[in-house]
């Protein structure tokens, strides 16, 4: 075990060499200054293909699929280096996490942050994957802000200890698997219900979590944690991953802003739904060899 840590009685910001030093830090506001490109379309995205983007995306791809007039440019935001705390990102999301949007469909551009509430805004905007009203629509929020709420414990800190800390601390792991379980059994009862995590129907509530728990169940999260947190234990789960996962505009929208794993499976910006023919890293990569 490591010496027990004494706090001091003022905290004091410390630079760690660590891998993900950069991308957070005490304060807010721009550390550079760099506009932010735009596209053709209404809708200008800024992000990068973590879960918390992929919502986004699959959202985007799931309304085009629908016969939805949401045509719209996906920049990528490289987080690890920083692009998040451009003066043009920071004017979009002040807290510069990804995504953020602009929404350029109305008379004025209007900002739209935090993957949720861009999620709840394009559903109420196009009337699609949110009930217009009633207890169903009450539902639906209920299960989105249930994972605004809950995914922190999962990804920041259930993975950071686990797989991401430089060193291993049982009682944080252990907190923190005991409380992801939890949450893992709340899932998995209620998709034992419905055939869908909102209702019987497909909805942004399915949307905001399945890009978490699908990295989770493959395997695809923070190291050996699918074995660690044995999600081969929740049937239901792993049922509606793989019904989500068949949808082609989820596994379109999964692609896009994608910078790591597989080059097919990146499509580092999507401006057309050519691109996902054209212009997938792999393409890209051969053409300029």
């Amino acid at each position: 075990m490591p010496e027990e840590y004494v706090p001091p009685r003022v905290w004091e910001w410390k630079l760690h060499d660590n891998p993900f030093a950069a991308i957070n830090r005490p304060i807010a506001g721009a550390t550079h200054e760099k506009d932010l490109p735009l596209g053709e379309h209404p809708f200008q995205l800024y992000s990068q293909g973590t879960p918390n983007g992929q919502k986004v995306t699959v959202l985007f791809e799931e309304l085009l699929a629908a016969g939805h007039a949401a045509e719209y440019d996906a920049w990528l935001i490289r987080i690890m280096e920083g692009n998040q705390f451009s003066s043009g990102f920071v004017a979009v999301n002040p807290n510069s996490k990804i995504p953020a949007l602009v929404d350029r469909s109305g008379p004025e551009p209007l900002r739209v942050f935090e993957s949720n509430s861009i999620l709840l805004h394009l559903a109420e905007k196009f009337g699609a994957f949110l009930p217009a009203s009633g207890p169903a629509r009450t539902e639906v929020l209920n299960w989105l802000f249930w994972q605004a709420a809950s995914q922190p414990f999962i990804s920041g800190c259930f993975g950071h200890f686990y797989h991401y800390a430089p060193i291993k601390i049982a009682y944080a792991i252990d907190r923190y698997a005991m409380e992801s379980k939890r949450l893992f059994s709340v899932a998995d009862q209620r998709l034992g219900e419905t055939q869908y995590i909102g209702g019987e129907a497909y909805s942004i509530a399915d949307m905001a979590i399945y890009p978490w728990y699908a990295r989770l169940v493959s395997g695809a999260a923070y190291g050996a944690a699918a074995e660690f947190l044995a999600m081969a234990e929740y049937k239901n789960i792993a049922r509606w991953v793989e019904e989500i996962g068949a949808r082609p505009a989820v596994q379109r929208g999964v692609m896009v802003n994608c910078a790591q794993g597989p080059l097919e499976n990146q499509l580092h910006e999507r401006h057309h739904s050519s691109d996902f023919d054209l212009r997938t890293q792999d393409k890209l990569e051969t053409a300029q060899a």
